[in-house]
């Protein structure tokens, strides 16, 4: 899809033109809209569409009458669904030239915001088909009259959502730790971040044998990423992101049902999020200073895997009980925290994971549950997800969660029992070294079974946008 920012156009074919529910009139063409709210067709509700052809100068045009819901109760999220909405429709009228027009509203620059992000995110689909059916490029002009600045962080921040979905989506045949590496590697040298990656000897050298335990008995070597950039270099604070790299997870030999495992190549999505983030971080050029870390490897079966009733060593020097060889993202996780806040100097760290199938019974695929020592990073992080029409909900941390994770036979056990999105979280938690931190479960949103608003079926990318927010903010 081709995005232009124009303040008028006369050369298309289909026009969406979103309306309050309470300010039901448009100077965009003249339609009888008194007619369809009285007959509640079509009244404003927020996401609710009209479609209707139209003779407009003398041609036929496909029209959207796209709802925003009431003025008042506006939000980013709100927004965003509605302009996917609207857009998806018009998509299927097969339209090849849109017009969007939001020059007649107030709110401007939060409405190109949505509209931008939200036409780019809709239009995304991911296949392998060698063969594809043939479509023609849609041009959207977006009638607006804000400035490219505020256009161009949302472009830029669509593009990195969508580079996200495209790391989650790559099967893991294809997206295996090392491809891994070298595709961070190339995004580094387009998006100007600076990217090194560690081989297995060099991960062994730093002494990080929990993270080599859940790799070791696959085919394909594990690798360790670090992407850093220095945007304010006088500046000493550098915030940390630690993002799950598990580019596929069997289970080990505490093995996945088939239904399962087949969705497993989304296991690195914390890592996507991260990657993400670091590209519109970069791109957008911040003056800041972010770090971030993703320990990639893959959790198979041979005669070289860990087992349940392990007792294994961590770069942090605690010991680990295995009770379960399917509680691996954790075990990786630890070592790159430990490694981030002693090798990297950050301020403060934030991880992000696919970290918990309990994670979906806590808030399902609406939010991701979070977890947290510091309110008032936790608070920049609300914001950030508010931002982004994105939804978190904070767990609590009693006393009572922090005794599940000890055991009698190690310092700690990988399987402390529920509540198991809190004890996972905790667990990544002994090896923060007190910095502010917040751990971030996106199990129930980093994938999802079918197109929905601006979701496509497959990876979501979520999270990218709230940290780059995060960063900036």
């Amino acid at each position: 899809m081709k995005l232009n920012i124009k303040d008028q156009v006369e050369q298309y074919d289909g026009i969406i033109i979103p309306l309050f529910e309470n300010e039901l009139a448009t100077q965009v063409l003249q339609l009888p809209l008194d007619d369809l709210s009285g007959s509640k067709k079509f009244e404003g509700k927020s996401g609710s569409t009209y479609k209707l052809t139209a003779v407009v100068e003398s041609k036929l045009r496909e029209v959207v009458l796209l709802g925003l819901g009431k003025a008042e109760d506006l939000t980013y999220k709100k927004l965003l669904h509605a302009f996917a909405s609207g857009y998806r429709l018009m998509k299927k009228q097969k339209v090849e030239h849109i017009v969007l027009h939001i020059d007649n509203l107030k709110d401007q620059d939060l409405l190109a915001r949505a509209a931008t992000e939200a036409v780019l995110m809709a239009d995304y689909k991911y296949d392998l088909k060698t063969k594809k059916d043939e479509e023609k490029e849609i041009v959207l002009d977006l009638i607006t009259s804000v400035s490219l600045d505020v256009i161009n962080e949302s472009y830029i921040l669509a593009e990195s959502n969508l580079i996200a979905r495209d790391l989650v989506n790559q099967p893991s045949n294809r997206m295996y730790p090392v491809a891994l590496a070298e595709k961070v590697t190339e995004l580094g040298q387009e998006k100007g971040f600076e990217v090194e990656v560690l081989d297995y000897d060099q991960i062994k050298a730093l002494k990080m044998e929990s993270f080599i335990a859940v790799g070791k008995a696959s085919a394909h070597e594990p690798r360790f990423i670090i992407m850093r950039y220095k945007g304010d270099p006088e500046n000493e604070d550098v915030l940390g992101y630690v993002g799950k790299g598990l580019t596929y997870d069997s289970g080990g030999l505490s093995i996945k049902p088939t239904a399962s495992m087949a969705t497993m190549k989304s296991d690195m999505a914390g890592s996507a999020a991260v990657i993400g983030a670091m590209c519109a971080i970069s791109e957008l050029k911040l003056k800041k200073n972010v770090t971030a870390v993703v320990a990639a490897c893959e959790n198979m079966i041979s005669g070289n895997s860990y087992r349940p009733g392990d007792v294994i060593d961590s770069m942090g020097g605690k010991t680990i009980y295995i009770g379960n060889t399917d509680a691996e993202g954790r075990l990786t996780l630890i070592d790159a925290m430990h490694y981030i806040v002693t090798k990297e100097n950050v301020s403060k760290v934030l991880d992000i994971a696919t970290l918990t199938g309990a994670a979906i019974y806590c808030t399902g695929d609406a939010a991701s549950p979070v977890i947290s020592n510091n309110d008032d990073f936790f608070n920049q992080l609300q914001e950030s997800f508010d931002l982004s029409g994105e939804q978190i909900w904070r767990m609590p941390i009693f006393d009572e969660y922090k005794e599940l994770i000890k055991h009698e036979e190690a310092d700690l056990t990988n399987t402390a029992g529920n509540p198991g999105t809190i004890t996972a979280g905790l667990f990544i938690g002994e090896f923060n070294g007190d910095l502010p931190w917040i751990h971030v479960d996106i199990a129930g949103t980093s994938f999802s079974k079918k197109e929905a608003g601006i979701l496509s079926k497959g990876g979501t990318g979520v999270a990218v946008r709230p940290l780059y927010y995060l960063a900036k903010n």
